[in-house]
């Protein structure tokens, strides 16, 4: 594997995080629990949206084969997607959106804090603007996690069972694989084996402050490396690429 089909290839499961995160939270746009807060969500998916298209032109560019970030965005088929199985995951309730973006912006904040320091100046560049979202996005999610798990027997309830629903999904997060292995030995990627102790440090301390237990780790789920995902990446892109699969090259 050549450095430049590496870059391709961890820069777009770094996309498709984004891209696939920011659809769900999308799907919550006018169905906020109260106003301030459907806002809140519709812009932290405005973020992640952002965000993806940055990626995603990106890994065009390295590809170089003329294609454009919409082209990766839409016309790819589920296998070859790499989100994290934890970022497709649906949104069963408040609580299970709450924990999800928990688990995912405490990461993103430890990891994209190292991406910062990449020798590649584009993905640097990128995690230098990103970062400032995402302290916003962690904020937001632990102070809803404090709220709902310190609040009433029924929103304790509820945030617990979406904490232990959801934790087989966050071993996934810190698998490495020899993408990883070599764009390390060149200063481009993260290593995630620090970050990963840091991240359950972290997590541990709100579940803690939030009255809420950490969950005993048992078995993860894994897969998305090889392009392998649950039934709701499907539905995903069942609605995401409608548009231009009915309308192939279709432009305003």
């Amino acid at each position: 594997m050549t450095t430049k089909d590496a870059a391709y290839t961890y820069t777009i499961r770094l996309g498709d995080d984004a891209l696939i995160l920011g659809h769900r939270l999308s799907e919550l746009c006018s169905r906020g629990p109260i106003l301030e807060e459907d806002l809140a969500l519709t812009n932290v998916a405005l973020d992640m949206i952002g965000r993806a298209q940055a990626l995603l032109k990106y890994a065009a560019d390295i590809e170089g084969k003329g294609k454009t970030d919409d082209d990766i965005a839409y016309r790819r088929a589920e296998i070859n997607y790499y989100n994290h199985l934890l970022i497709e995951q649906p949104n069963a309730d408040f609580a299970h959106t709450i924990a999800r973006q928990l688990f995912v912006s405490v990461f993103e904040f430890l990891f994209y804090t190292e991406l910062e320091k990449s020798r590649d100046e584009t993905l640097a560049a990128i995690a230098s603007k990103t970062i400032k979202e995402i302290k916003y996005h962690m904020q937001h999610a632990i102070d809803w996690t404090l709220r709902l798990g310190d609040g009433t027997s029924e929103s304790h309830n509820r945030m617990q069972t979406a904490v232990n629903d959801l934790w087989m999904y966050t071993g996934e997060l810190f698998e490495m694989d020899e993408v990883d292995a070599q764009l390390m030995r060149d200063g481009i990627a993260v290593d995630l084996i620090p970050i990963k102790a840091q991240w359950h440090n972290d997590i541990k301390t709100v579940l803690s402050k939030a009255t809420l237990l950490i969950p005993e780790d048992t078995y993860m789920q894994t897969g998305s490396k090889k392009g392998i995902h649950t039934e709701n990446l499907g539905h995903i892109l069942s609605e995401m690429q409608y548009l231009q699969r009915a309308y192939p090259d279709a432009v305003w």
